[in-house]
C-alpha cells in the first residue's frame, strides 16, 4: 500500500485528526488524516482507494473496542479524524466518482435526548462507506416515515438510553412495520438487548458500533 495510504490508515485508526491535534500524544507534531487525505488526492492517489484506508483505520478501532481494547474517547477521536478526511471526498461522492454502500437513516426515538451512542454509530457507519442520514434527537415516527419515503432503500436505525423510552421504540418499530413490513431496523442503546429487539420485532440489536457496521454491510453485500 503507498505510504500516504498507510500513515492515513494509522492516523484513523490512532484518532489523529490533524497537525495541530495533540492526541494522541505519540503523534503530536505530525500530520493528521487532514492533511494525509489532501496530500493522497493531490498525489493522484483514487478517492476510492483514499476511502478504503479510511475504512480499514474505522475497522481496526472498531474491532479494538469490541473488544474492550480501546474505549468511548478512542472511538470519538478516531470518528472525528475519520470525519476530517471525508470533507475532502464529498466531492467525489457528490460527482459519483465513488459510490457509498448504502443510505443509513438514524435517530434517537421520542422522548429521549441522548445522542453520544447515535453520533458514535453515525461516524462509524460513515466511515465504512455509508451515506448516513442523521435526524437527531427526540425522533417521533412520522419523522423516520418520511426518511423511508426520501430513502426507500435505507436501512433504519433507532437509538435509546433510557429505559423509560424503550416503549417508544417499540411503537415506532411497530408503525413503521405496518407501513413498511420489510424494511430492516436496526436497534441500539444501553438498555436494549437481543431479546428486547426480537420481541418488538426489530431486525437486529448491535451492541456496539462496528456490529453495525457488520450488519450493514451484510445487507449490502
Amino acid at each position: 500500500m503507498n505510504e500516504v495510504l498507510v500513515k492515513l490508515e494509522e492516523c484513523v485508526e490512532r484518532g489523529k485528526i490533524n497537525l495541530a491535534s495533540p492526541f494522541p500524544p505519540a503523534l503530536k507534531g505530525q500530520t493528521g488524516a487532514d492533511e494525509l487525505t489532501r496530500e493522497a488526492l493531490d498525489s493522484g492517489i483514487s478517492a476510492e482507494d483514499v476511502l478504503n484506508a479510511l475504512v480499514a483505520g474505522m475497522a481496526k478501532i472498531g474491532e479494538k473496542f469490541s473488544a474492550g481494547k480501546a474505549f468511548v474517547p478512542e472511538m470519538l477521536m478516531s470518528a472525528k479524524a475519520m470525519s476530517a478526511a471525508m470533507t475532502h471526498l464529498k466531492p467525489f461522492f457528490s460527482s459519483g466518482q465513488v459510490k457509498r454502500k448504502g443510505v443509513f437513516v438514524i435517530g434517537t426515538v421520542a422522548g429521549d435526548l441522548h445522542d453520544i451512542g447515535k453520533n458514535l454509530v453515525s461516524m462509524t457507519v460513515e466511515g465504512a462507506g455509508w451515506e448516513v442520514v442523521d435526524l437527531g434527537v427526540d425522533v417521533k415516527t412520522e419523522k423516520f416515515i418520511e426518511a423511508i419515503e426520501k430513502y426507500p432503500d435505507c436501512v433504519l436505525g433507532l437509538s435509546a438510553l433510557l429505559t423509560t423510552t424503550m416503549a417508544n421504540m417499540e411503537k415506532t418499530v411497530l408503525e413503521i412495520h405496518a407501513k413498511y413490513p420489510e424494511k430492516a431496523i436496526l436497534v441500539g442503546g444501553a438498555p436494549l438487548s437481543s431479546d428486547f429487539a426480537n420481541k418488538i420485532g426489530a431486525t437486529h440489536y448491535s451492541q456496539t458500533p462496528q456490529d453495525a457496521v457488520e450488519f450493514l454491510n451484510s445487507r449490502a453485500a
